[in-house]
């Protein structure tokens, strides 16, 4: 059985919703919603310096990332 939810804990996740659908829906935001949203999948940080595999493997993570988030090339 759920457990019962007080009138405030609905208020307020409604209120959260709300708020997320604004935040994502602000066309004056896509730029940074598509940043949030790569950010939020903790890509590795390339440090730079002479790594070829390091490097390829950061590109093959970075496209799964892009594939994910539904990019098109």
């Amino acid at each position: 059985m759920a457990a019962a939810r007080t009138n405030a804990q609905i208020v307020e996740a409604l209120a959260t919703l709300a708020n997320i659908l604004a935040r994502d829906n602000d066309p004056g935001r896509d730029g940074e919603k598509w940043l949030e949203r790569f950010m939020s999948h903790k890509p590795t940080l390339f440090t730079g310096g002479y790594n070829p595999g390091g490097a390829i493997k950061w590109i093959d993570e970075v496209e799964i990332i892009f594939e994910a988030m539904g990019c098109t090339e």
